[in-house]
């Protein structure tokens, strides 16, 4: 499995609130440039998602939780 989180960034960077996280399941025949594309291919989708979210005011933060309302209804 590959994944990807993405997070506010605090004074110890990879401890901000969480707004997304995706993972994606690979197998023994994709090739380390395999890997890696889609290493970057679920980064840029978490990335994505949690910058709309950011941008259409969805997350609430209390303490170091997030709330991330959905934006399908």
């Amino acid at each position: 499995m590959i994944g990807a989180t993405a997070h506010y960034a605090t004074e110890d960077l990879d401890k901000g609130p969480i707004i997304e996280q995706d993972v994606v399941r690979v197998n023994h025949e994709l090739s380390p440039n395999g890997l890696k594309e889609v290493g970057k291919d679920v980064e840029r989708q978490v990335l994505a998602r949690a910058v709309k979210a950011h941008l259409e005011n969805r997350i609430i933060i209390n303490d170091n939780r997030t709330i991330v309302f959905s934006s399908e209804m």
